[in-house]
Formats: C-alpha cells, sequence, structure tokens
C-alpha cells in the first residue's frame, strides 16, 4: 500500500470514528433533555418539591443554592471525564441532570402561575436557536475554539452581577437576559466546535454534558426573558 493511499485510509477511519463520537453526543444529549423534562414534569407536581422551592428563593438562600449548583457542577463534570469508567461518565451526566432540574423549580413555577405559554415558548425558541446555531457551526467547518476566553471572562462577570443582586437586592432586568442569551449562544457554539474538533472519541458523555449545559443556560435566560418582558 502505498503512502497516498495509506494517508487516506488512516483520513477516512478518523473521519468514520469522528461521525460516530458526534452520533452518540447527540443521542447522549436527547436522552439528557428527556430525562430533564420527566424529573422537571414531577417535581412540579410533587409538594415537597414546590414547598423546597418556595425556600429556595427565599432570602439570601438563592446565593447558597447557586453556589451548591457550582459545587455538583464541578463534581458531575469530573465525573464525566472520567477515563477509565464509563458508569461514572453516566453517573456524572444524570447528577449534573437532577441538580438542573431542582435550579429549575422556582422558575418554572413561577412561569406556570404568571404565564404557562412562556415555557412551551421559550423551549421552542431555545430548540430554533441551538439548530441554527448547531448547524452553521458543523457545516461552516470553522473552529471556535477562541470562544473559549470569552466564555471564562463573561461567567465571572454574569457570576459577580448575580450574587450583588442577591447581596444588595438589585433586579437584573431584561438587558441582563438578553446579554446572557446572547452569551449561552456562545457557549452553544464553543460546545459544538468542541463536539466537532476537540473531544476524543471516548468522551461522548461529558460532550453532551456540555451542550446539555450551554442549551439549559441558553433556556432559562430566553425563559426569564419572555418572563421580564411581560413584568
Amino acid at each position: 500500500m502505498s503512502y497516498t493511499e495509506n494517508y487516506f485510509e488512516n483520513s477516512a477511519a478518523k473521519a468514520a470514528a469522528r461521525s460516530v463520537f458526534i452520533r452518540k453526543t447527540y443521542a447522549v444529549f436527547a436522552v439528557a433533555l428527556l430525562l430533564f423534562g420527566l424529573v422537571e414534569a414531577f417535581l412540579l407536581q410533587y409538594q415537597p418539591a414546590v414547598e423546597l422551592a418556595a425556600k429556595m428563593v427565599s432570602g439570601s438562600n438563592w446565593l447558597i443554592v447557586l453556589l451548591a449548583f457550582m459545587g455538583v457542577s464541578m463534581l458531575a463534570n469530573s465525573w464525566a471525564m472520567s477515563p477509565t469508567s464509563t458508569a461514572t461518565q453516566y453517573a456524572g451526566l444524570v447528577l449534573y441532570v437532577l441538580a438542573e432540574a431542582v435550579i429549575f423549580l422556582p422558575l418554572m413555577l413561577l412561569a406556570d402561575a404568571v404565564a404557562p405559554q412562556a415555557i412551551g415558548n421559550a423551549a421552542v425558541l431555545t430548540a430554533a436557536l441551538v439548530a441554527g446555531l448547531t448547524f452553521t457551526v458543523l457545516f461552516s467547518g470553522k473552529d471556535f475554539s477562541f470562544l473559549k476566553s470569552f466564555l471564562i471572562v463573561g461567567s465571572f462577570v454574569a457570576l459577580g452581577l448575580i450574587v450583588c443582586a442577591i447581596i444588595f437586592g438589585f433586579p437584573l432586568g431584561l438587558w441582563f437576559s438578553g446579554a446572557m442569551i446572547l452569551y449561552a449562544a456562545a457557549a452553544v457554539i464553543y460546545q459544538t466546535s468542541a463536539i466537532a474538533r476537540d473531544y476524543s472519541d471516548t468522551q461522548y458523555v461529558a460532550a453532551a454534558l456540555g451542550l446539555f449545559a450551554s442549551v439549559a443556560l441558553m433556556f432559562w435566560y430566553i425563559l426569564q426573558f419572555m418572563l421580564s418582558s411581560r413584568r
């Protein structure tokens, strides 16, 4: 076999393996979305969970909730990146999805009370935006890894503003939700680019978790934006 034939054979094998990885990633991502929807639907009907949601947003409790969520997120990500155990990877994904379902509960209860249609509208808009961004990234072939620095800095800025809003009691308002939708869009672009280029072929669970986190963030702030615009 000539060098040229060997090169093209290796390239074809790598492309095929990447295609399988991408399909696995989006299959796991779809399962994560389904699990989130089922858990959220259960929590909305489960009275102890409803009572917990009221306590979560009482006083400065929300700051504690956010810090706990950050801790759980880091643990879930570390599990999802486990190089030795697929079971641990899936445990990390499930842990993260459950944490998202819990932290979403107060917002979903509020939306269900004041504008039930906003939940469906936000979900449809989120799906449309994610589909458009995914198509753009995967078919453009461009590398969006340069967004990583922006996302890191943006996360610290957003967290600082959220903490200040909780401590000093001022509303972040419509502009913040709008800015965070753009941030989430950048996160989806970055994660999709990483799925196409950066993750190893065995890290499809971690890749699905990263994408799920970005999409959940977008859904959260689109729903926030819709509720804020009503007020």
